[in-house]
């Protein structure tokens, strides 16, 4: 069994990865001191795959789960339906020995461990990611929130959970839309942290993308999750260094807000936004055209969808005015002085950030 750790002192957990680990899920959660209450939250579309089937193990293993079940969707993460997970933990008697599972990918990940920190002031939870982007970034590092009409992730906290279990074999039933989306996040790790990685990536993309070995997906998942492990062992709270991970983000979010969170998968408007980083580093005589030409490919390969036309340059500057990562002094930018190595940058001019939002949103 594949085990990575996060360590943050008496905060530190364990990953675990391996291919059908997810059936040794009861036996992973027995092994906690106090309490045998699992609340399982997930979302409508896991639920028949994989809820009700982690439901029966945890009660044949003489645990005690509950099942929540909320809309699957980006607007799931909202006041509203914490305040009805709220609502329906509280009736059920929730407590703080009781444990929190968040079953499915980013939104529930970031929903129901909103949910576990702020409730009661804070109940324990475990992350079973099931999507490969919630695998790779989202279910580890402890961030956890969810979204307000002004922006995406406003509204949160940094909670770290007990545990994260990853198996590779749920992503069999993923839609290869969710796999592409999700790569997205790990051709990020490739370009601000391991040039070899991202020689790696653009060699097998296609056998990647349609899971053709298990182990290698395996493997790729644990170089990512390692590379954030010792990110966020050096800067939980995203106070410096964690702030590499946001690398196209900033141009993402901004295409998640302006369409509403409705048209883009997480994954593809980081695709987008890290055309746009790319380009940027490349305005700044950081890469070259070379570079930024087989960095553009690889991206190139998920097929992330086309901005919407009716999106405009003016938009987007505005939506980022927003960000969680601008300060006083200026937007923070994540740029390549080269592939695997970063650049963390405040000094970036207002015009070549108007003519890297024409580059993706013209392709030129």
């Amino acid at each position: 069994m594949n085990k990575l750790v996060v360590n943050l002192d008496n905060r530190s957990y364990p990953i675990y990865i391996e291919p059908a680990i997810f059936k040794e899920t009861a036996s992973l959660l027995g092994q906690f001191d106090s309490g045998k209450e699992f609340f399982i939250i997930t979302d409508s579309n896991v639920r028949p795959l994989y809820g009700d089937v982690l439901f029966d193990s945890l009660r044949n293993a003489g645990l005690s789960p509950q099942l929540l079940v909320v809309p699957a969707g980006e607007h799931s993460k909202s006041l509203q339906v914490a305040e009805d997970l709220y609502t329906q933990l509280l009736a059920a008697r929730v407590t703080r020995q009781s444990k929190i599972i968040a079953l499915g990918g980013g939104v529930i990940g970031d929903l129901a461990g909103f949910v576990a920190a702020t409730l009661l002031r804070g109940v324990p939870f475990i992350q079973i990611p099931t999507t490969l982007l919630s695998q790779v970034d989202s279910s580890v590092g402890g961030k956890v929130g969810i979204n307000h009409p002004l922006g995406k992730n406003l509204i949160g906290a940094f909670y770290q959970p007990q545990l994260v279990i990853i198996d590779p074999l749920v992503l069999k039933t993923l839609p290869i839309r969710e796999i592409k989306a999700g790569l997205a996040e790990v051709i990020k790790y490739s370009f601000i942290a391991n040039a070899g990685f991202f020689k790696q990536l653009s060699a097998s993309i296609t056998d990647i993308i349609n899971l053709n070995d298990l182990m290698l997906v395996q493997d790729i998942i644990s170089t990512c999750c390692q590379i954030k492990a010792e990110v966020v062992a050096k800067d939980e709270r995203e106070s410096g260094l964690r702030a590499i991970l946001n690398f196209g983000h900033t141009i993402g979010h901004a295409l998640e807000t302006v369409t509403n969170y409705d048209y883009f998968l997480h994954g593809e408007a980081v695709a987008h936004g890290m055309r746009g980083a790319l380009y940027l580093s490349f305005l700044h005589q950081y890469i070259n055209k070379n570079e930024l030409t087989r960095a553009c490919a690889l991206i190139a390969s998920l097929e992330p969808p086309a901005i919407p036309t009716h999106i405009t340059g003016e938009a987007l500057v505005q939506a980022m005015s927003k960000d969680k990562k601008r300060s006083d002094k200026g937007q923070l930018w994540i740029l390549l002085q080269k592939i695997g190595q970063y650049d963390m940058n405040r000094n970036v001019p207002a015009e070549m950030v108007k003519e890297a939002i024409d580059f993706i949103l013209t392709g030129n």
